[in-house]
């Protein structure tokens, strides 16, 4: 007879964490995305952080997870479009990947470029999917991975509308 796999005595826990520098409520977005999950509340819980900007967010996501036990974290930032932002952007993502390491725990990177569009209307709308997508993408890495498995190789986007697959080439082939 197979042993049972044990339940955790506790709600297993989700990271969030966002910056003061984004010109969107990020944290939100991927806050309320995570509240209409199967389970939120007795299943798991998320604990959110607000640091000042992306180049704080590495340090963060690693307290989350040493700290307060969180199995995985959504780390949420918006670069500005300035080329010094870019480089700071690239410091800032080896950063996170970084704490990825040092904790063996997988932390999402979600930043949002400024200028990834003219109009504010636009922007806000990359802004409100890339937060909510990348948070549903947290839950499937802990809860649903037949989820992303699903969506391999399907040009799934978090931002923009999805890409879509590209045609096998021995497909085409007669």
């Amino acid at each position: 007879m197979g042993k049972k796999k044990k339940q955790p005595s506790h709600p297993v826990r989700i990271g969030v964490v966002d910056t003061m520098f984004a010109r969107y409520d990020m944290g939100g977005a991927a806050r309320a995305e995570l509240a209409e999950c199967p389970g939120y509340g007795q299943r798991f819980e998320v604990v959110a952080q607000t640091v000042p900007g992306f180049k704080d967010l590495a340090v963060a996501a690693k307290n989350l997870i040493e700290r307060d036990g969180c199995a995985i974290v959504v780390a949420l930032g918006m670069p500005g479009s300035a080329p010094i932002d870019k480089q700071c952007a690239h410091e800032a993502s080896l950063g996170i990947m970084q704490a990825q390491l040092l904790t063996s725990t997988p932390i999402l990177e979600v930043f949002v470029h400024e200028d990834e569009a003219d109009d504010p209307a636009v922007l806000a709308s990359v802004f409100e999917n890339r937060s909510r997508r990348h948070a549903r993408n947290a839950y499937w890495m802990l809860f649903e991975p037949e989820q992303l498995a699903q969506r391999a190789g399907q040009g799934v986007r978090q931002g923009f509308a999805d890409a879509g697959p590209l045609a096998s080439p021995t497909a085409t082939r007669e």
